[in-house]
């Protein structure tokens, strides 16, 4: 089969497009023709060889390597004991996640445990429902429901989402993959949502369901809003303690990647739990999901798509930022 695998880390230019033998579908899996593959951050992290963390914290990874998670497609082959999907069937997933390397998605066939795999939803295409995995669980584990008992490994404590209805909650980064989402799931949990993203997706983001929206490149939201329950920081990282104060005692600060996060005894004085998860893999929540694409309560929004074969290309605009939505690889 076809595959995008790398034999080092680097730049998007380590990316290669050449031959990969097709996995062997063991007890529990199905074999997927995969039909498009959704981008996500941790992709050009394993990329580029987890730079951003301290030496002891990066993975071992067995070179070659091929990236990704996300997948949509058709199941060709049915494991041993499978029994809830069948050849034929058109699937989502998100494989395999975290395990550094062994998803294994950016190619033509896809192993995925079963357990992991939901039915396509129907009134949307391949390039859509694979856009949606890792960033829709992301959101939905953070605000709906955790679905796993992992703690993050920042922190010690299991992540607890919070009830919205009725609640005023800002998203920080709210046009990205994650934050899309997050926006779209508030209003449909009943919140006041605050969008903060740049002045060109002002537009799609009150399509969404935005009630308000702050142009970032304008004004630091941090400066123009307080008294929040909530504030979902999709970018997160080391400035996500800025939100602190605009908290109510007993709000919450969700950062999406909270690694360099240093307001702790900041938020302990002012009364704000700080909190995050490491999204999982899970099918359950996945078919949960597709009735709520299925109707149209969540949309997802496209960035752009690339051909598999110019997975490099891909790479090269998330390096450019400013995305809308999420990017996606197809296969013909």
């Amino acid at each position: 089969m076809k595959a995008v695998r790398q034999h080092e880390f680097g730049g998007p230019e380590v990316l290669r497009y050449e031959d990969a033998p097709v996995p062997e579908v063991k007890k529990g899996e199905v074999l997927v023709k995969v039909k498009a593959i959704g981008l996500n951050p941790p992709d050009w992290y394993l990329r580029d060889g987890y730079k951003m963390l301290p030496p002891e914290w990066q993975p071992k990874v067995p070179f070659p390597v091929i990236l990704g998670t996300d997948i949509s497609g058709v199941i060709v082959e049915v494991g041993e004991d499978v029994k809830e999907f069948s050849v034929g069937d058109e699937v989502y997933a998100m494989v395999r996640f975290p395990s550094y390397g062994q998803s294994q998605a950016y190619a033509a066939y896809v192993s995925v445990p079963a357990e992991e795999v939901a039915l396509k939803p129907n009134k949307i295409d391949f390039v859509q429902a694979a856009a949606a995995p890792m960033s829709l669980l992301t959101a939905w584990q953070f605000l709906i429901d955790l679905g796993h008992k992992e703690p993050n490994p920042l922190q010690p404590n299991l992540h607890e989402p919070v009830p919205v209805a009725g609640k005023k909650v800002l998203v920080n980064g709210a046009g990205g993959g994650v934050g899309h989402f997050v926006l779209q799931l508030a209003k449909w949990k009943g919140a006041y949502v605050i969008a903060v993203a740049s002045g060109k997706q002002e537009s799609i983001l009150r399509e969404l369901g935005a009630d308000e929206f702050i142009d970032y490149t304008k004004n630091n939201a941090e400066d123009v809003v307080a008294d929040l329950d909530l504030v979902v920081d999709a970018v997160g990282g080391p400035t996500t303690g800025r939100f602190l104060k605009t908290l109510k005692r007993g709000g919450a600060l969700f950062p999406i990647f909270p690694l360099g996060f240093s307001g702790a005894e900041e938020a302990e004085r002012l009364g704000v739990r700080v909190s995050a998860t490491q999204v999982r893999s899970n099918g359950s929540q996945l078919s949960e999901l597709a009735d709520l694409l299925d109707k149209g309560t969540i949309k997802v929004v496209i960035d752009s798509v690339f051909p598999l074969a110019d997975a490099r290309k891909a790479h090269e605009r998330a390096a450019e930022g400013h995305i809308q939505g999420k990017i996606v690889l197809t296969i013909q």
